[in-house]
């Protein structure tokens, strides 16, 4: 098996090397799937960089809806234009990196590992692995401190920037009011006051065909605009945990939904196993990182008690996600004690915002595209 060494790769063959291996990461990355360049897309990418009076820097533009309602007949038309509003939004960025070290020649010479190969593939999976955990954690309003299980995550004390929490863009903002819905047994409730006890979710309060319908009807009452489809229809993006996703396939009403909908055979999705169904104009998609509490310390969790276990699913539209993705990323190979040991090192520069807005429907600022939804589990 080929070896590479870095040393002797010329700029071209590097540059090669980098578009390859973020290639690969970008397809371990399950967030990716949904990013586009437009505002088209559940997740906007912003490759490029803008100058401004502040530098250059990453920034998506939110684009309001016109609010007049037009000049009719032959009215002067003139000096009675309407300005766009347009929200410019400034996506922090910062770099993070992984690294692996060989223990030595002799240790390599007894391994039938090729060590480059395969540790080209464990760094790409890492950060496409810690890309969507952040992705989640900010579409979620949960702070870089957390685990995605809701349990605490460990810090690095012993190293200058050795928690996720010290990257530039950690500074999560919590689910706006109007955005933020708990699942109860009649229904939703919006605006929950604390984001990471949430008392008033019961144990019986569990996702279920009835509540993504109503969270539905909700987003478009609030002007959270779809993925426009083929057929110029809108869709949606929901991302639930496998507990939730279990519990909705044992809910009554979507099983009698899907059965009569779906296909009939193997390929109808109550059979295929599949982790994503299609439901109303909602693609609900099974996702590990989904924000939940089974990881969380006893008295940790949410309900009255602290003691429930719940998710926070994610109903998300058009432009709910920004990611600055700046560049390719940085590989470099290092010898150590006198090229006994190889370590080889990726950087990449990236960044995350959850977009907002001042609401022509909803008072104050307002998420652009995302609702979470708390449920029990």
């Amino acid at each position: 098996m080929a070896l590479t060494n870095f040393a002797t790769l010329n700029d071209n063959q590097l540059t090669a090397w980098s578009r390859d291996f973020w290639k690969t990461a970008r397809n371990m990355s399950f967030i990716n799937q949904f990013a586009g360049s437009g505002s088209n897309a559940m997740v906007q990418r912003v490759t490029e960089l803008t100058k401004s009076q502040k530098g250059t820097q990453a920034v998506i533009t939110l684009l309001a809806d016109m609010t007049g309602d037009g000049i009719t007949g032959d009215h002067q038309l003139e000096n009675n234009e309407e300005a766009l509003r347009a929200y410019d939004q400034v996506i922090k960025i910062d770099q993070l990196r992984f690294a692996n070290r060989l223990a030595g020649r002799l240790t390599d010479q007894k391994t039938v590992v090729n060590f480059r190969e395969q540790s080209r593939d464990a760094l790409a999976y890492a950060m496409a692995d810690r890309i969507d955990q952040l992705a989640f954690l900010t579409l979620s309003g949960v702070e870089y401190t957390y685990k995605n299980n809701g349990g605490t995550r460990p810090t690095n004390t012993a190293v200058a920037g050795g928690a996720l929490s010290s990257l530039d863009f950690a500074a999560v903002t919590d689910p706006t009011s109007k955005r933020s819905l708990v699942a109860t047994g009649t229904g939703l409730d919006a605006g929950i006051s604390d984001t990471l006890t949430n008392a008033t979710l019961g144990e019986t309060n569990t996702l279920g065909y009835r509540t993504i319908v109503e969270t539905k009807a909700y987003a478009k009452d609030h002007y959270i605009r779809g993925i426009r489809s083929s057929g110029n229809e809108e869709i949606y993006h929901m991302f639930v945990t496998p507990q939730q996703m279990a519990g909705l396939k044992l809910d009554s009403e979507f099983l009698a939904n899907v059965r009569n909908a779906g296909v009939r055979g193997n390929s109808n999705s109550l059979f295929s196993g599949t982790s994503s169904v299609l439901v109303d104009g909602v693609m609900i998609h099974e996702f590990r990182h989904v924000f939940n509490t089974s990881g969380a310390a006893d008295g940790s969790k949410w309900g009255a008690g602290s003691a429930i276990d719940g998710a926070r699913a994610l109903f998300c539209g058009a432009q709910a996600l920004a990611m600055a993705d700046i560049g390719l990323p940085t590989i470099e190979e290092e010898t150590f004690d006198y090229g006994n040991q190889h370590g080889i090192s990726i950087g990449k520069i990236f960044g995350f915002l959850k977009p907002v807005y001042n609401s022509d429907v909803d008072v104050g600022e307002q998420d652009f595209g995302v609702i979470t939804l708390d449920t029990a589990f």
